[in-house]
């Protein structure tokens, strides 16, 4: 006998099969390790102070609508399609010693996707977070920031990379961040001191920083600002001779950024990455409270799903369809060691990683490079492959020097993932 299925069936039978696939890649869990000490028993809150109160955590990186001043970025344009792999392989890492499930038991992960091909091999979340919710970027929204300053330039609304910051805003020209070129910006190699600590007390100068952006007293007081890069006047090493991360480097890009094109950071990320590249839901930029700019050092905000298919646009070279989104060249120049200066490499920034323009470059002889954020947020990609790995997380230390352990399983799950996927991690 045979059966002759009409258009309703057939829908129903492909949305029963896509249940199927869900079934084994995509999975939500409402807990996760260490998730009463995270705030399970009150439902994961959103509350003040989430940095330094790890109950706060979970809660308040997922729910930026509550955090902060925002502004929305408009998901206009048609979704990039992210199907589910049929038969994926399964992952595993540590000489194939531990699954995905050991990992997740370990990790303080709150949304975990592997994608190859741009088809979604898995998809985790814990602690009851979900895929519609949007998650906090921390640095990750540096990489952001620095393809926005990349498409600029190609527009020709930054003249040269090569230019100073005090071309496009000279009110900080008395400043050593205004004589310092947008390029050496990008590779974080201004020389200009500042002691990024994580401590979140006075001799931090990221916290001095973000006072100065948040504070009550300097409340719609943009001159705030000027004023304290103005007293910026020196630097322990020439611009652009080595690597020093501070992420004020990427929120004077961000202000350069409004200042070359007259338009907002919100806005530019909507017309010039968000809409072409096919975001399916709207994102958030943090504003400042002082100057209403973006915090483009930290303060993005996307589901896990958009910030894959920010990493699927950067493992087919910024390119989608037969539109290039973001200039090949300039990426090139951000994610290829061998087109960074020789003190910007793999094992000569830091011990591992090179930096290229905000982002960070494995020391692989396969071009491979990150997005990463304090507390565990990682966007890994190696494009020959079109191996793409993106984590959201509340890990307990901001930084690998703070948590090495954490990082480095974090580190042997993406070789893992390389290597159970057919990628490529000869030094």
């Amino acid at each position: 006998m045979q059966i002759s299925f009409g258009p309703l069936g057939v829908a129903l039978m492909l949305l029963l099969t896509a249940q199927a696939w869900a079934t084994n890649q995509v999975k939500l869990s409402p807990s996760g390790p260490d998730a009463e000490r995270l705030g399970e028993a009150q439902g994961f809150p959103v509350c003040p102070g989430a940095l330094i109160k790890p109950e706060c955590r979970v809660g308040t990186w997922s729910a930026n609508e509550k955090d902060g001043l925002t502004d929305i970025v408009r998901a206009l344009g048609t979704a990039m399609p992210l199907a589910l792999m049929r038969d994926p392989p399964k992952i595993s890492y540590q000489q194939s010693t531990k699954s995905i499930d050991d990992y997740l038991a370990e990790a303080k992960v709150t949304g975990l996707m592997i994608l190859k091909d741009g088809e979604i091999v898995l998809e985790r979340y814990q602690y009851g977070r979900r895929p519609e919710m949007r998650f906090r970027s921390f640095s990750m929204a540096k990489t952001f920031t620095a393809m926005l300053v990349g498409i600029a330039h190609q527009k020709g609304m930054i003249r040269s990379l090569d230019d100073k910051v005090a071309d496009y805003w000279p009110e900080i020209a008395a400043s050593a961040y205004g004589q310092t070129t947008i390029r050496n910006l990008l590779y974080m190699g201004s020389g200009v001191p500042f002691r990024e600590l994580y401590t979140w007390t006075d001799g931090d100068d990221n916290w001095a920083w973000g006072q100065v952006r948040y504070a009550q007293k300097n409340r719609r007081r943009p001159e705030a600002i000027v004023e304290f890069l103005n007293s910026k006047t020196v630097r322990d090493h020439e611009q652009g001779s080595r690597f020093h991360y501070a992420s004020i480097e990427t929120e004077i890009l961000g202000r350069v950024l409004r200042r070359a094109t007259g338009k907002t950071v919100t806005k530019l990320t909507e017309e010039w990455i968000w809409t072409p590249m096919g975001a399916e839901s709207d994102a958030r930029w943090l504003l400042s409270t002082t100057d209403l700019a973006e915090d483009t050092g930290g303060g993005f905000n996307a589901t896990l799903r958009d910030y894959a298919r920010f990493g699927v646009l950067l493992s087919n070279d910024g390119r989608r369809g037969d539109q290039q989104i973001i200039p090949l060249e300039f990426l090139m120049d951000a994610t290829d060691q061998s087109r960074v200066p020789r003190n910007f490499r793999p094992r000569a920034a830091t011990p591992f990683y090179g930096y290229g323009y905000q982002t960070w470059i494995f020391p692989m002889k396969e071009r491979t490079f990150a997005l990463q954020g304090i507390h565990g947020q990682v966007i890994y990609i190696q494009p020959a492959t079109k191996i793409v790995m993106v984590q959201t997380a509340v890990f307990d230390r901001a930084g690998g020097s703070q948590d090495p352990a954490a990082w480095r399983r974090n580190v042997d799950l993406w070789y893992g993932v390389l290597r159970s996927l057919g990628g490529r991690i000869n030094e």
